[in-house]
């Protein structure tokens, strides 16, 4: 228990800067009221980006080398003429 920080409530109210610091190092804060261990901060592990689809493989798997006939915004301008 000696390698993590601790704060008290106290620090949190009035020193959150050095507590924010802390957590960005990675460290992990016990946070204490009258000496006591009554919550546990831990930093966030970063996000991994998910992974996309590849959209211009699956258009080829799906039309090939097919030119469409009408383009997507084609239709699109036919359609809000009609009203």
């Amino acid at each position: 228990m000696y390698h993590m920080k601790s704060a008290s409530v106290r620090d949190l109210r009035y020193d959150f800067p050095k507590i924010e610091r802390l957590l960005s190092q990675g460290e992990e804060i016990h946070i204490t009221k009258r000496r006591k261990v009554i919550a546990r901060l831990v930093p966030e592990k970063p996000h991994a980006r998910p992974e996309l689809p590849d959209f211009l493989a699956r258009l080829h798997s799906i039309y090939g080398d097919r030119v469409q006939e009408v383009s997507g915004a084609e239709l699109i301008r036919e359609d809000r003429d009609r009203y």
